[in-house]
């Protein structure tokens, strides 16, 4: 009793070695297991091993090492109960006061390239998991650290207290120890699901988030933000491990807009430039190089275009750094960028450079918050976008108008409803968003081509939902378009297709609606 005792089994042994000094300074006894306990011998500390202590061996290749009373029994006593006191006593149990114990890998495990299910489930900690919640529970005298980053801070508070820890902040360390076992467990849970899951939601569904960074603000300056990732395998971390190259400290709705950009591009194999505004698309365009995608899809909207953010899908050259440092940006989101391109960027210090890894994966789910409550759905994703085209009118498309088409609906997903978008030559021309009635969508677009100086003659529109009645068709033929794609399904179909045949164009059903709210 007499003795203080430290447990320390840890998977991570970075900075392990900034610690070991201070607990033998402040006289703490050392127990621990395995691959650590030769850690800590080989740094010159004494140390005694778990097996030794508990006078039972470590079994079943090491699945059972520190599940024993004499260990949780000396973490999870209550110090001031004598009834506890008196058991210990009895079962030449001595106290153990700090905990530190981080888990086998099993998030970094099941990320490995053609790793194996049995390695997968080798690594899911049971002992360590355990420790953890022994010593959180019992916070009001354990201490339990999970995590080197914890480590700075620990020492400062038990040289500050004369070997002890304060109340408080082991209270804080429970809440991160709890926290993090159940990341832990929620990452193992997601690994184990069935994988009908995503179209038969569970009546369960727990999905644990881990602060990635603090953001300069909200939606507005007085809202505090952060931006949190996933583990959830339902998750892919393409954008949200971007890497900032330089420029001030993104805020929300940037990480928002940069987001729907990047998904934009994403689409396209071909050089491809996105230009996003308060969710919506300003202009997007795919062309022979990355400089004429950005001069087309600048071109579209210039007005709306400043202050924007620009994604591109292949790398940023020094020609189209030199285009964009000449009008006000606020984010650019790419694969990479030139040295050239980077220098160029110095004299715009402000401006954010994200570079992401370009992956064609995209999340499984989709979520939107309400009042106490989630909203859960699979992404608007689908496999074969076109499966279900078919020709409605008299005239059918030559190959250049049903690639615009085609290109035409993939931008149609990513704007907002009632969305109306005119493309020419694989370039947005003017786009209608979010409107209540989608024959304001038209007429918004069509204000904005003629505000500048885009003539929409022979251009393609897209609609991401049927057209209620023939007004917005007919309003949309008389600027002289060539064709238009939508999803069909209204009951007055029959007359939009009239009008159609009527002005001799294509319109083209796709059977898929793309709200976006």
């Amino acid at each position: 009793m007499s003795k203080k005792f430290c447990l320390v089994s840890v998977s991570d042994k970075s900075s392990l070695k900034l610690v070991l000094p201070v607990l033998k300074k402040h006289a703490y006894t050392l127990l621990s297991t395995g691959g650590t306990y030769e850690f800590i011998k080989q740094n010159g500390f004494e140390v005694i091993s778990v097996d030794e202590y508990t006078s039972h061996p470590e079994i079943l290749e090491g699945r059972v090492k520190t599940l024993h009373p004499k260990i949780h029994g000396g973490i999870l006593y209550k110090r001031e109960n004598e009834t506890h006191k008196k058991t210990i006593l009895d079962l030449n149990i001595s106290p153990i006061d700090i905990v530190i114990v981080n888990l086998y890998p099993f998030q970094e495990t099941i990320r490995k390239k053609n790793v194996t299910f049995e390695e997968c489930i080798e690594n899911i900690d049971i002992g360590g998991p355990s420790l953890i919640r022994g010593a959180a529970k019992n916070f009001k005298s354990v201490c339990v650290l999970t995590n080197p980053d914890q480590y700075e801070k620990f020492i400062k508070e038990i040289e500050s207290n004369n070997g002890s820890t304060s109340f408080e902040y082991r209270k804080s360390l429970a809440f991160e120890a709890f926290s993090f076992v159940s990341s832990y467990d929620s990452a193992i849970a997601s690994f184990l699901k069935p994988q009908k899951i995503i179209s038969d939601f569970p009546e369960k569904f727990d999905l644990t988030l881990t602060k990635s960074l603090d953001l300069r603000y909200g939606e507005n300056p007085h809202q505090k933000a952060a931006f949190y990732t996933s583990n959830n395998d339902c998750f892919v971390d393409s954008f949200a491990k971007f890497e900032t190259l330089q420029g001030k400290q993104v805020s929300y709705n940037n990480i928002a807009d940069s987001n729907a950009a990047w998904e934009i591009v994403q689409n396209f194999s071909l050089p491809s430039c996105a230009i996003v505004k308060h969710a919506n698309p300003s202009g997007v365009s795919t062309a022979k190089d990355i400089s004429s995608a950005y001069d087309n899809a600048f071109k579209c909207d210039p007005v709306s275009a400043f202050g924007g953010i620009y994604a591109f899908n292949k790398q940023v050259n020094d020609i189209v750094a030199n285009k964009l440092v000449e009008t006000f940006v606020e984010v650019i989101i790419a694969p990479d960028f030139s040295t050239e391109a980077i220098n160029i960027f110095k004299n715009k210090p402000n401006v954010r450079l994200l570079k992401v890894h370009s992956d064609q994966k995209k999340d499984m789910l989709d979520f939107k918050k309400v009042s106490g409550g989630i909203l859960l759905q699979t992404t608007d994703d689908i496999e074969d976008e076109f499966k279900n085209l078919k020709v409605v009118t008299k005239k059918h498309p030559e190959n250049a108008l049903l690639e615009d088409l085609k290109f035409a609906w993939y931008i149609c997903k990513y704007v907002k409803s009632n969305a109306i978008v005119f493309v020419k030559d694989k370039s947005t021309v003017a786009i209608g968003a979010g409107q209540m009635s989608r024959l304001d969508s038209v007429r918004i677009a069509e204000k904005k081509a003629l505000e500048n100086s885009i003539d929409l003659q022979g251009s393609v529109v897209a609609s991401d939902a049927f057209f209620p009645f023939r007004d917005t068709v007919d309003e949309i033929l008389k600027l002289g378009v060539s064709g238009i794609i939508h999803p069909g399904g209204s009951i007055k179909d029959g007359d939009s297709i009239i009008a159609a045949n009527d002005k001799n164009i294509v319109m083209l059903n796709t059977g898929i609606r793309h709200f976006r709210h």
